[in-house]
C-alpha cells in the first residue's frame, strides 16, 4: 500500500522525486536534495499556511490581558497564543474589533471586563494536512529543488505553474468546509430605489 505524506520528510522525499531527485530519508542525509530541504522546508511550509485561511491550521482562542498597556495609540495589549502565525481576526462578542499586531502581542482599544478572541493560523503538523494541500506543497518545494539541485530552469518553471494551480485548487476545496456567506443585498436594493 502506497505510503502517505505525513512527515516533513515524507513531504520532501516525494518533492524530490516529482523533480527527478532520489527519495530522502532525514534532513542530515547529507545529499543536495536532504541539504536544500533541510534549508527550505520550514519557510515554505509556514508560508503556503498562512497564504489562505485554511481550515485545518485555522483555531481560536481567548486572549489573556496583559498588565502593561502599549505606549501609544492603544490602550491594551493581549498576548498571542505560542503556536500563532498570522491573527485573521480579533473579536469581542462576535464583532470584529480594531486591533495591530506587535511581536507576539494584539494591541487594540478594549476595557478589562471585555473578553477578546482571537482567531489565528497556527504551524499546522503534516499528519493533520489535507492531501490537497500536501500535494501544493510537495510541487513548491520540488519547484524549488529543480533550480537548486537538477539546476533545471524550464523544470522549475514547469513546476512552479503547477504548484500555483494546486494551490489554487486547494483554496477552492478548503473554502467548502464552512457554510457559504449569504451576500446582504438590501443596502444595494435600497440605494437604487431611492
Amino acid at each position: 500500500m502506497p505510503t502517505v505524506a505525513n512527515t516533513d520528510i515524507k513531504v520532501c522525499s516525494r518533492a524530490s522525486i516529482l523533480m527527478g531527485g532520489l527519495p530522502i530519508s532525514s534532513f542530515t542525509a547529507g545529499t543536495a536534495e536532504a541539504d536544500v530541504c533541510e534549508a527550505m522546508y520550514e519557510d515554505v511550509a509556514r508560508s503556503s499556511l498562512t497564504n489562505t485561511r485554511w481550515g485545518f491550521a485555522t483555531d481560536q482562542a481567548v486572549m489573556s490581558r496583559l498588565a502593561s498597556a502599549p505606549t501609544g495609540r492603544w490602550s491594551a495589549a493581549y498576548q498571542l497564543p505560542s503556536n500563532t502565525l498570522t491573527v485573521s481576526a480579533v473579536t469581542i462578542n462576535g464583532s470584529p474589533i480594531e486591533f495591530d499586531t506587535y511581536g507576539d502581542k494584539i494591541y487594540c482599544d478594549a476595557s478589562a471586563n471585555e473578553e477578546l478572541i482571537v482567531d489565528y493560523i497556527f504551524r499546522a503538523a503534516e499528519s493533520t494536512w489535507p492531501s490537497y494541500f500536501t500535494v501544493a506543497v510537495e510541487y513548491t518545494m520540488a519547484s524549488i529543488l529543480a533550480v537548486s539541485v537538477a539546476r533545471d530552469a524550464s523544470l522549475s518553471q514547469l513546476l512552479e505553474q503547477k504548484a500555483v494551480f494546486m494551490m489554487t485548487q486547494a483554496r477552492t476545496r478548503d473554502s467548502q468546509r464552512q457554510t457559504t456567506q449569504r451576500l446582504n443585498t438590501s443596502r444595494f436594493i435600497a440605494q437604487r430605489r431611492s
